[in-house]
């Protein structure tokens, strides 16, 4: 293979292919009554890996709205889990109107994401997000973290699932650090894990 044939320009052309292919798939279900459902989760899959290769491409720091993007990553996650024969879990959110965040929506939105599904695989039946006064706080009622395992939470492949890649965390701190803020990881007061994301002034 040509080394031009490896750039970042030529890989997500060739995502955006596939993501095309998906669409195109999704809109023939769509004229299906029985898979109107699914089509509607490929739809929504598609536009958020779009945006996700977008915001690869971005050079400079922008900044983003978080209402539009907790919106966006509860809706993912909602979708996955419905998907995926997860049990039901139930999402809500207080964020502060206006509330910005430094950089791309996409890339929050992965922060995000990967927060509720990390949480909902952890057990939790009530995710929240809050947000307000420069922190974002994602709060969960599952079993919390093994004590064993909080130092390292955001190590890659450090996971409290043997099956998991244990990527997920470790792709929220960098994202979060690369713009600016830190994340933490803790156990609730009663019961569950929560993850507080403090970003600069």
């Amino acid at each position: 293979m040509e080394t031009e044939d490896l750039t970042i320009e030529g890989l997500i052309h060739d995502l955006n292919n596939v993501f095309q292919t998906v669409a195109d798939g999704a809109e023939v279900l769509a004229t299906d009554p029985r898979w109107q459902r699914l089509a509607g989760t490929l739809e929504r899959s598609v536009e958020r890996g779009r945006r996700i290769v977008t915001s690869i491409m971005e050079s400079s720091r922008s900044q983003a709205d978080l209402g539009p993007v907790v919106s966006g990553a509860i809706q993912f996650a909602q979708d996955f889990i419905e998907n995926t024969h997860h049990r039901p879990v139930m999402f809500s959110s207080d964020v502060q109107d206006g509330f910005p965040v430094p950089g791309s929506s996409a890339a929050w939105e992965r922060v995000l994401v990967n927060l509720l599904l990390n949480a909902a695989q952890a057990g939790a039946e009530h995710i929240t997000v809050i947000a307000g006064d420069g922190k974002i706080t994602i709060r969960d009622d599952g079993r919390g973290i093994p004590e064993s395992v909080l130092p390292r939470i955001f190590e890659p492949h450090v996971s409290t699932r043997s099956s998991a890649s244990g990527l997920g965390l470790s792709i929220v701190r960098s994202i979060v650090e690369k713009n600016g803020g830190r994340v933490i990881a803790r156990n609730a007061p009663r019961r569950g894990a929560e993850f507080v994301i403090e970003l600069s002034a």
